[in-house]
C-alpha cells in the first residue's frame, strides 16, 4: 500500500500483519468499552476517554504493519550551487526611503551566520561563490566586495557559469543584484543555463539625480561646417535648473581638469523624471582628433565633482562623458589635369593655398603635340623651340609629338616627369583627380583604364570640369571615364559649349541639403549670394544623368533647365561632374565674391576626398556585450598599389586621454592577420577606467619598411552605462528566472528558500525512508495517551 502526500510517501512494508492489527484494535475496544460499563459518568466523557485510550491503542497496532515514509531529495553534496553576487558601482546606489544603500543591504544578505541560509546550502550543496563585474572573480566568503565595478556585464556572467559547470549537476544559480545590466541590449539567450533564482536588492530608485543619456557627435570635414555635440540629460526627482558644459580635453593625458578649456555652456529647466536636449557646435582649433568632456550638473552643484562625497546626487559616475572628435587630417594629395592655362586653375590655386590640409599638384599643358619633322626651328634641332634657353642638364625638354607640360607644386623633381601617371603606384598616391578642359585623347587607354580603377578600387574621387574640351565635346562617350561619369555625354545641344550666355546657378532640393555645397548658414542668405552671381556663359549640355546619380545645381538658361552640378558613387570613390566652364567669373566682382568662390572650391574638394581611404586604416568597434570596455582594433592594410598587404608586422600603440582613473600608461601590442579579411589585422584593448583614448596603428613591410600609418579614437564610458538607468530591472530579472526554471527571490525568503531547495527536482536525487515504529515519538504519542487517559478518569473518581 502506497499513500502520497508532498515531498513524501507513505507505505506498508508488512502488510501480512494488517489483520492482526485490526485485531488488536477491536480487542482493545471491547475491553475499554467491558471497563467502562459500570462507570458512572457523562456520556460525552466516556467517548472522551475512550477517544484518548483508542488512539493510543491505534498508534501501537499501526507498528505492526510497519509504516514507511519515502521521499526525494538532493544527495548532499553530489550537486553544484552557484551564488553570484553584483559587485559593481551601481549597487552603491541609496534608494528613496531606504534606510541603507543596496551595497550595504547585499552586504548583510552575504554575512555568514550560524544555521542561516549559506549554512542551509551547505548541508546538501557544494556552494561556489562568485562576485562579478566587468568580469567573473571566484570568493570565498565575499569579503572582497568593494563595489567599484565600471559594469556589471550580467548576460556574460550568467554566460560563464553556464559553462563553467557544463556537463556538472549543478541545481541553480542565486543571483543577487539591481538588475541593471550595461551588456543587454535585448532578450537575453538562456539555452543550456541552469534554474537562475535572482534576490532583488533595492527599491524604486533614487530620490535626486541627474543623468547623461545618449551623446550623438555630428561632424563634417567641410570649411566653416561646425561638430556638433548633442547630449540627452534626465532628471531623477530633481526639478531645477541644469547646467550643461562643454570642456575641451588636454592632448596630453598628465594635465588636469582644471586645465580644460570651456568650449560651451548652456541652462535648461528640467521637470522631475523628464528629460531635455543639449546642443552644442565647436569648432576645433586642429584638424585630426580631438576630445571633449560634457558635464551636466544642477545649478550651484558644479564643485560637486570635486567633492563627490558631499554631493546631494545618487551618483556623478553618469554626469560626465569624454567624446572623441575626428576632423581627419591631410595632406590630401590633389592632382589638377588641365588642357590649357586657365583662370580656373588661378582660382582654384588660391583656394587651396588657405587650407593647410590640401595640396594641389597641377599638370598643364601648355602647347599641344605637333606632327614630327614640320614646322621645325633651326636646323637639326629636334626639340620643341618652346623650351630654346633652357638647361638642358637640369630640364628634360619635350620633343616635337609629345605636348608642352608644366608641372606646378611638385613634391620633387620626379614628380609627374613623365607626364599623367602610367602606373597604379604613381596615380594612387593621390587622393583626387580634376580634369579640366582636356579631351580623351590626352590619355593613353591604359591611362584611362587606370583612372576607372582610381576611383573604384582605390576609392579616390573624380572631378570633371566643364569646358570646350570636357564630356560630350572631348570625345569621352565609351571610355573608361565617360563609363564613371554621373552624366550621359551624348550632346543635347549642337556646336561648342562656348558662348551659351545668359546661364543662371541654382540649387536642387538634395542641393540645399549638402552643407559642402552651400555657403550661408541660413537658406535666405545663400540664396540672396546665388542672386548675386553673374551670368555664365560656358555650359556642356548633356542629354541627362545616370540612374543612381544626384543633381545638386541646375543651370538654367532661358526656361531650361541643365544639369549643373550631379555626383554619385562608382565602386568604393566618388564621382562628380559640374558642367559650367567659366566658375571663376564669380571670383572677379569683389572680394566678398572671390572669398567665397574659394570657400566653394575648399569644400568641394574637401567633399571630393572625404572617404578616400589611407594605406592604414585603423577601425576601433566597443563590444556592446561588455559594456563598451574592450575594442575590437581592425587595420586594413594596402600596398602602393591598394592591394592588401599580407605578411605585414602592424604595431598598435594606444594612449589614455581624459581618464577619470590614475591609468595613464601606453599600451603597445602587435596586431595579428585576421584569417578572415586578407590585409587584415586585428587586436584587443581592455579599457580598465573610463575615459577617451587614442591609437595609432603602424605598418611595417617585410623588409622593415613603414608602409604607413593611421590613428583613430574611441570614448569608453564605462561607468556612464553602469548608471545609465537607477530603478532597479525587475521585469529582466523576472525574465531570467521564468525563462530557466527558477523564480523571483525576496530577501526576506532567503533562508525558507534554502530550507526548501533540496527538497525541489535537483539533477541528482537521493531516496529516503524512515519506519515509523523506529520514531520515540511514536511510542512517547501512546504513552502520553494512556496518561491522559488514566488522568482524566482519576479526575473523576474512577480510578
Amino acid at each position: 500500500m502506497i499513500f502520497k502526500m508532498s515531498f513524501a510517501t507513505a507505505s506498508i512494508s508488512a502488510p501480512n500483519w494488517l489483520l492482526p492489527g485490526i485485531v488488536v484494535v477491536a480487542l482493545g475496544v471491547a475491553l475499554m468499552l467491558w471497563g467502562y460499563r459500570t462507570a458512572i459518568v457523562r456520556p460525552w466523557e466516556k467517548v472522551l476517554f475512550g477517544f484518548i485510550k483508542l488512539l493510543g491503542i491505534a498508534a501501537l497496532a499501526v507498528c505492526l504493519i510497519e509504516p514507511l515514509w519515502t521521499g526525494q531529495r538532493a544527495k548532499p553534496g553530489a550537486n553544484f550551487f552557484v551564488v553570484l553576487a553584483d559587485n559593481s558601482q551601481g549597487m552603491r546606489i541609496k534608494d528613496a526611503n531606504a534606510t541603507l544603500p543596496r551595497d550595504q543591504i547585499m552586504t548583510g544578505l552575504l554575512r555568514p551566520e550560524a544555521g542561516g541560509w549559506q549554512q542551509a546550502l551547505d548541508e546538501f550543496f557544494q556552494v561556489r561563490r562568485y562576485q562579478f563585474d566587468a568580469r567573473v572573480q571566484p570568493t570565498k566568503d565575499f569579503a572582497e566586495l568593494r563595489f567599484d565595478g565600471r559594469s556589471s556585464n550580467l548576460r556574460t556572467a550568467l554566460r560563464t557559469v553556464a559553462d563553467r559547470f557544463k556537463g556538472q549537476p549543478i541545481a541553480g544559480v542565486l543571483l543577487l543584484t539591481d538588475g541593471n545590466a550595461t551588456d543587454v541590449g535585448g532578450a537575453v539567450d538562456t539555452s543550456g543555463m541552469p534554474p537562475i533564482f535572482p534576490v532583488l536588492i533595492g527599491g524604486d530608485g533614487p530620490a535626486h539625480d541627474i543623468a547623461i543619456g545618449e551623446v550623438a557627435v555630428t561632424q563634417t570635414a567641410f570649411e566653416d561646417a561646425p561638430v556638433t555635440v548633442q547630449a540627452e540629460v534626465g532628471s531623477t526627482g530633481f526639478d531645477g535648473e541644469v547646467v550643461a558644459q562643454l570642456t575641451e580635453v588636454p592632448a596630453t593625458a598628465t594635465k588636469q581638469k582644471s586645465e580644460e578649456k570651456i568650449a560651451g555652456e548652456q541652462r535648461q529647466r528640467i521637470a522631475a523624471n523628464q528629460k531635455a536636449t543639449f546642443r552644442f557646435q565647436v569648432r576645433p582649433e586642429r584638424s585630426g582628433i580631438s576630445f571633449y568632456r560634457l558635464r551636466a550638473f544642477a545649478r550651484g552643484a558644479g564643485d560637486d565633482f570635486a567633492n563627490p562625497a558631499g554631493s546631494k546626487e545618487a551618483t556623478l559616475a553618469n554626469n560626465a562623458r569624454v567624446v572623441a572628435v575626428d576632423r581627419s587630417g591631410g595632406p590630401y594629395r590633389i592632382l589638377y589635369v588641365s588642357g590649357r592655362p586657365n583662370w580656373e586653375y588661378k582660382f582654384l590655386r588660391r583656394a587651396v593655398e588657405e587650407d593647410k590640409e590640401l595640396e594641389l599638384v597641377a599638370l598643364i599643358r601648355i602647347a599641344k603635340r605637333e606632327p614630327k619633322f614640320e614646322f621645325r626651328g633651326r636646323a637639326g634641332e629636334a626639340s620643341n623651340p618652346l623650351f630654346r634657353g633652357f638647361d638642358k642638364k637640369n630640364e628634360e625638354t619635350e620633343r616635337y609629338d609629345q605636348p608642352v607640360l608644366v608641372r606646378l607644386n611638385a613634391r620633387d623633381e620626379n614628380e609627374l616627369r613623365g607626364g599623367f601617371p602610367r602606373t597604379a603606384e604613381e596615380l594612387f598616391a593621390y587622393h583626387a583627380v580634376i580634369i579640366d578642359d582636356l579631351e580623351a585623347q590626352f590619355f593613353t587607354a591604359d591611362q584611362l583604364a587606370l583612372l576607372q580603377r582610381f576611383v573604384s578600387e582605390r576609392g579616390g574621387g573624380f572631378l570633371m570640369l566643364g569646358g570646350q574640351e570636357s564630356f560630350d565635346q572631348g570625345k569621352y562617350q565609351r571610355t573608361p571615364v565617360g563609363d564613371m561619369l554621373p552624366v550621359y555625354l551624348d550632346a543635347a545641344g549642337e556646336g561648342s559649349p562656348a558662348g551659351a550666355g545668359g546661364l543662371r546657378l541654382n540649387f536642387t532640393r538634395e542641393g540645399w541639403l549638402q552643407p559642402w555645397a552651400r555657403l550661408r548658414n541660413s537658406e535666405s542668405d545663400e540664396r540672396q549670394r546665388l542672386a548675386d552671381l553673374p551670368e555664365y556663359e560656358v555650359l556642356n549640355r548633356l542629354r541627362g544623368v545616370k540612374p543612381g546619380a544626384i543633381v545638386l545645381a541646375t543651370v538654367t538658361e532661358g526656361q531650361i533647365q541643365h544639369p549643373g552640378l550631379v555626383v554619385q558613387r562608382y565602386g568604393h570613390g566618388r564621382t562628380a561632374a559640374i558642367t559650367i566652364g567659366d566658375l571663376w567669373r564669380g571670383g572677379l566682382q569683389n572680394e566678398d565674391m572671390a572669398r567665397d568662390l574659394g570657400k566653394q572650391w575648399r569644400q568641394t574638394i574637401r567633399w571630393l576626398v572625404a572617404d578616400v581611404p589611407g594605406k592604414v586604416e585603423l577601425t576601433p568597434t566597443m563590444n556592446a556585450e561588455e559594456g563598451g570596455a574592450t575594442a575590437s582594433l581592425q587595420v586594413r592594410v594596402r600596398d602602393k598599389q591598394f592591394e592588401p598587404l599580407n605578411n605585414a608586422a602592424v604595431m598598435v600603440t594606444v594612449q589614455p586621454v581624459g581618464s577619470q582613473g590614475a591609468q595613464t600608461n601606453t599600451v603597445r601590442m602587435l596586431a595579428e592577420a585576421s584569417s578572415v579579411e586578407p590585409g587584415t589585422y586585428e587586436a584587443t584593448y581592455l579599457a580598465r577606467e573610463s575615459g577617451a583614448f587614442l591609437a595609432e596603428a603602424v605598418a611595417t613591410d617585410e623588409a622593415g619598411a613603414e608602409v604607413a600609418r593611421g590613428s583613430a579614437a574611441w570614448s569608453s564610458d564605462l561607468a556612464a552605462q553602469e548608471f545609465r538607468s537607477l530603478k532597479p530591472n525587475r521585469a529582466l530579472l523576472e525574465q531570467l528566472a521564468r525563462a530557466t526554471g527558477g523564480r523571483l527571490i525576496q530577501p526576506g525568503e532567503l533562508k525558507q528558500f534554502a530550507k526548501s531547495l533540496p527538497h525541489e527536482s535537483v539533477p541528482v536525487m537521493e531516496t529516503w525512508t524512515s519506519p515509523m515504529w523506529h520514531r520515540a515519538s511514536v511510542f512517547l504519542f501512546a504513552l502520553c495517551c494512556f496518561a491522559a487517559e488514566w488522568g482524566l478518569r482519576r479526575w473523576r473518581g474512577l480510578a
